[in-house]
């Protein structure tokens, strides 16, 4: 597999090195040539130059990438990337980095990204797992926002304790996909009786995660409380993101 990746901070050269070491075909974009010169990216190929650049891009082998990866610490420059990636090379796949969780709501197909990758709503929703019981938590965002893989803890009385599986009328576009019990994974078959403290794991299409908030939760729990997971829904458009030291400072325009 061939993969591009822009910027060669501590996010992007580490992913190369990883993806390298796995036998892919890599090439790191970096715009700053102290960076280039110094970061240690394996034995992937180093391209000096600017990720929103066609000329770059296609320096880098982009026309022939089956994946494109933008990890810089711009948002800006991770969207143009990948929609360049997309629109003009017709790049498969795209990930990108969101630096500002407000930008999250950017992050999607019209602007040419499959997955976006937030590390704050990621930790976010691994301590919310970790702690809450009786609320339904959202772990991961897949395929540009359209499906999200989601976790609901069975709390001390709650309805479910005791029911069937296949008793309960789960919305259609969010299936239970499996259920862990004191850390064993278990199937989520039709007879499996249901127990406290069961986590349940649910993919969920997006106007799906509603139907299963108010099955889990409750009715009045119509609206997801606001979270870093789902705070691109309360974002400002005009937010500012604010580049790392340690990654691709860009040139392109403002998204």
């Amino acid at each position: 597999m061939r993969v591009v990746i822009a910027g060669a901070g501590a996010v992007g050269a580490s992913v190369a090195r990883e993806l390298e070491r796995h036998g892919h075909e890599v090439a790191v974009v970096e715009v700053r040539p102290d960076a280039a010169a110094k970061t240690d990216v394996g034995g992937a190929a180093m391209v000096l130059g600017d990720a929103c650049d066609l000329g770059v891009l296609r320096e880098a082998g982009t026309l022939c990438a089956d994946v494109l990866v933008a990890a810089t610490g711009d948002d800006r420059a991770n969207l143009v990337a990948s929609l360049l990636a997309r629109s003009e090379f017709g790049v498969r796949r795209t990930v990108a980095r969101v630096n500002n969780p407000r930008n999250d709501w950017l992050f999607d197909e019209s602007w040419g990204v499959d997955v976006a990758v937030s590390t704050p709503s990621i930790m976010t929703a691994l301590v919310e797992e970790a702690v809450e019981s009786g609320d339904l938590v959202r772990l991961l965002r897949l395929e540009a926002g359209g499906a999200a893989l989601t976790e609901f803890r069975v709390p001390a009385g709650h309805w479910l304790r005791g029911r069937r599986v296949g008793t309960v009328s789960w919305p259609l576009e969010a299936p239970l996909l499996a259920l862990v019990r004191d850390g064993a994974p278990r199937p989520s078959a039709p007879d499996e009786v249901l127990e406290e403290a069961d986590e349940l794991f649910f993919l969920a299409a997006a106007e799906a995660e509603a139907a299963l908030r108010r099955l889990l939760v409750g009715p009045e729990a119509d609206q997801p409380r606001r979270a870093a997971v789902d705070g691109a829904e309360a974002g400002a458009p005009g937010a500012e993101p604010r580049g790392e030291d340690t990654d691709q400072a860009s040139h392109s325009p403002s998204a």
